[in-house]
């Protein structure tokens, strides 16, 4: 989650939505974690969420660059065979509403098929009621609640807050 805190301070903060930062990684038995991809609020073009983007940067990862993250591993897996395995650490629960009319981040988790969504706090009410959490879960998704790094993770969020 301290990885996903790290890519929330890279956000640039406005108004109208939260800095959030999210992390996508694999583990094997045996090995190390691997971090397949990383994202942020607003990293991408087209006012899109952390989630979205972590996932938009794994679908593009080629077979070579696949093959470099798990050089043990034979045949090289697919995409959607690791991100079946991905747990997805994110400082802001995952939206299933977004003002702008794009698709929701929990939908995008919920088709990419990851394992597990760790969350750092709930996404509070200031623009729309969230139910990430719960959709997920109903898909079969694992939830786990950082609770203990709720104020880190909410103080990311509304940096947007700061005066200037």
């Amino acid at each position: 989650m301290l990885q996903a805190l790290k890519e929330a301070s890279k956000c640039e903060p406005v108004q109208t939505a939260f800095c959030v930062g999210c992390v996508l990684v694999v583990r094997f038995p045996d090995q190390d974690p691997v971090v397949l991809s990383t994202g942020y609020s607003r990293e991408l073009p087209g006012n899109t969420h952390a989630e979205a983007n972590a996932l938009a940067k794994v679908r593009h990862l080629s077979t070579s660059n696949i093959a470099s993250l798990f050089p043990s591993l034979f045949p090289t897996p697919t995409v959607d065979a690791l991100l079946a395995l991905a747990d997805v650490y994110t400082t802001l629960e995952p939206c299933t509403v977004r003002t702008s009319g794009l698709p929701p981040c929990a939908d995008a988790l919920i088709q990419a098929k990851v394992k597990r969504c760790i969350i750092g706090v709930g996404e509070p009410d200031d623009f729309v009621k969230c139910e990430g959490a719960r959709k997920l879960q109903e898909a079969g998704i694992e939830i786990v609640w950082l609770h203990d790094m709720q104020t880190e993770c909410l103080a990311a969020a509304r940096r947007r807050h700061i005066s200037t």
